[in-house]
């Protein structure tokens, strides 16, 4: 009976080494999706830049061809999408960190007052129009001034984020502008987009501090040039094509061509008017639903992912 008895103590503790032993769950097994799963973000940047990338913005959420993007508070159009957001705040939105300003002739300021953040404003008044700039003159506290002031007023205009990202990656200007970054996200309790090949050149101690304490893109897709002509779709199917098991972003530039984007990007073909129209119409198609099916991807958001955090 003793013997019985021991070997019964046994199987209990080999099975609940055993419990101990397997891998603790993933992202994709704490949103409901098998461990290999490949996750996707369908993320559109700018909202707030003008009134054509609101229109068309909102149009891509309405027809579900993104499922998040994120606000230039600086920007003239942000209090437009800011008022449309307080009758769906179901969407997934985010704050656009913007330190930079990089159109032609149209331009932005801080939401700071002006001598408050010297540093970050050229000598029109201006942000910079390049994260070469900012990464030159920013002093991190005024910066962190500005950052800390763009997240506030999001918030006092009704923006509910689900998670903080960058205007052309300028937190990623300086290390110290990362750190910033890094502690606002703690701070508020919200994902921040950090992908994994930010942070390789990060000491092996911090990079596994970032890690444990952050979610971490597997891998980011965005065009960065304009493929041949007739071959956007193309481009954007190769990108799906290699979507990897983990989490997966593909940033988008939407917006309407009209007169009014034509003139915000005056001389600036990239990510300009044609290009943003190209994005929406992409975005929005029966070609782009077949092709995350084809590939068996999933869509998630970053509110989805906060809420798991």
């Amino acid at each position: 009976m003793k013997t019985i008895i021991r070997i019964s103590i046994l199987l209990v503790l080999v099975h609940f080494c055993e419990i101990g032993a397997q891998e603790p769950l993933n992202l994709a097994q704490k949103l409901g999706y098998p461990r290999d799963a490949k996750l996707l973000i369908v993320h559109a940047d700018d909202i707030g830049l003008a009134q054509s990338v609101n229109t068309a913005t909102i149009r891509a959420f309405e027809k579900g061809g993104i499922t998040s993007g994120s606000v230039m508070v600086p920007c003239p159009w942000f209090p437009d999408f800011a008022e449309y957001f307080k009758a769906h705040s179901d969407l997934d939105v985010g704050i656009h960190i913007t330190l930079t300003a990089e159109w032609q002739t149209y331009k932005w300021a801080g939401v700071s007052p002006s001598d408050k953040i010297p540093s970050l404003l050229d000598e029109n008044g201006f942000f910079y129009p390049s994260v070469e700039a900012v990464g030159l003159n920013a002093d991190p506290g005024e910066a962190e001034l500005e950052i800390r002031a763009q997240i506030d007023r999001a918030i006092a205009f009704g923006i509910k984020p689900t998670h903080l990202d960058t205007h052309m990656g300028s937190v990623g200007a300086k290390p110290e502008l990362t750190q910033i970054y890094l502690k606002l996200g703690k701070e508020h309790g919200l994902p921040i987009l950090i992908p994994r090949f930010w942070i390789e050149a990060f000491p092996q101690e911090a990079r596994s501090d970032i890690e444990r304490n952050n979610v971490i893109l597997d891998a980011l897709f965005m065009l960065d040039q304009e493929p041949p002509s007739g071959m956007w779709d193309k481009a954007y199917e190769e990108m799906i094509g290699k979507m990897v098991p983990g989490l997966n972003q593909m940033i988008v530039h939407l917006g309407i061509d009209n007169d009014e984007l034509k003139a915000v990007a005056v001389n600036h073909p990239d990510y300009g008017a044609t290009w943003r129209q190209k994005d929406l119409d992409y975005v929005t198609s029966l070609e782009f639903r077949e092709a995350l099916k084809n590939h068996d991807v999933q869509l998630v958001t970053w509110k989805e992912i906060k809420e798991v955090m």
